[in-house]
């Protein structure tokens, strides 16, 4: 097969202008597809078309522009792409899918590659699709990991989870995913747990920088992934039932080690920065990207008001966020639970 995309391959759009957008489009440009990119900036989208990357993030990969059409106008990627993949930060979907009316969706296989909840619905992505958009749950799936877009850019080996309720459309989607350094596999009808995993991984590498912030070493934060680990399967089992879950994949287990131990993990840096003695808001600043655990904190939260799930690495991390407690008082309410 030609590695140049023809007329009869479906158009796929992106829509998302970071770094996890930015690495889903090069593992794309891998294969014969016709990608359509979208980002609100006009300057981002002239500079792609230009230089061939994106200036912002992960600017060291080299994109094959035959096959990348970037642009800012959401309307007509959309109407000229039969699939989408979300990859943007879960705080700004209800504003993006919003710009357009929901007729706009409605005949689209929409793939979700965000780990984070909509803050103002405190919905994962795929409840929010089938809520706001109108599409059906055969036309929704979710792009998991363990996978660090730093990694992608270096082309080191990585995996991706790809799951779906329809078993063909996951397998379409891995099969594009696939290429010489990602390998790809499916996980069928467990969308919505996957979604709540990727969030309570984010949350739980919240709490391991915030003690790694602390100075707790190796000992703690084993002792503290393995119990947050039981906490995942205590909130899944709540949340989204499922007898076939394994939580030994790497869509749950790998990804919340991937993310609680790697230097590029963005919740951990922020942890981190939070144990170390920095108010919310300067951590932020100070980060210039978002950690989709801050937010989905919150949400997860409430919706545990209503599940009455016992949440201790969850509630650790939301106390000192959101209600002011401090990490060497809340540290000590931790411990004493941990076994």
């Amino acid at each position: 097969m030609s590695d140049q995309p023809s007329a009869h391959m479906p158009s796929i759009a992106v829509i998302g202008a970071g770094s996890w957008a930015t690495a889903i489009v090069k593992i794309l440009n891998e294969g014969p597809l016709n990608i359509k990119w979208w980002m609100r900036s006009d300057e981002q989208v002239n500079h792609i078309q230009q230089f061939s990357h994106n200036p912002r993030y992960l600017s060291d990969i080299q994109l094959d522009m035959n096959k990348v059409k970037p642009s800012s106008n959401l309307a007509e990627v959309i109407a000229s792409s039969e699939m989408i993949i979300l990859a943007l930060p879960a705080a700004f979907v209800h504003q993006t899918l919003s710009l357009l009316p929901v007729d706009a969706w409605r005949e689209k296989i929409i793939f979700s590659a965000i780990k984070g909840m909509i803050p103002e619905r405190h919905e994962i992505i795929s409840d929010y699709l089938l809520s706001a958009t109108g599409i059906r749950p055969h036309q929704v799936g979710i792009i998991a990991g363990p996978c660090h877009s730093e990694e992608v850019a270096l082309e080191r080996q990585s995996y991706l989870t790809v799951s779906a309720v329809d078993e063909e459309l996951a397998l379409r989607m891995a099969h594009m995913l696939n290429c010489r350094y990602i390998h790809t596999h499916t996980i069928l009808n467990d969308v919505q747990g996957i979604e709540y995993a990727t969030v309570m991984k984010n949350i739980i590498s919240l709490a391991v920088g915030i003690t790694r912030g602390m100075n707790y070493g190796d000992n703690f934060q084993a002792v503290l992934v393995s119990n947050a680990m039981q906490e995942m399967k205590r909130f899944l089992d709540a949340a989204v039932p499922n007898a076939h879950r394994d939580l030994n994949e790497s869509a749950y287990l790998g990804d919340l080690l991937v993310t609680a131990y790697s230097q590029f993990s963005r919740n951990r840096i922020f942890g981190q920065m939070i144990g170390k003695g920095y108010t919310v808001k300067s951590a932020q600043l100070e980060m210039n990207m978002i950690a989709e655990g801050f937010y989905a904190v919150h949400s997860l939260n409430e919706v545990n008001k209503t599940l009455g799930v016992d949440l201790p690495v969850c509630d650790f991390v939301h106390r000192i966020l959101y209600e002011g407690g401090s990490p060497s008082r809340e540290i000590r309410v931790l411990e004493a639970k941990l076994k």
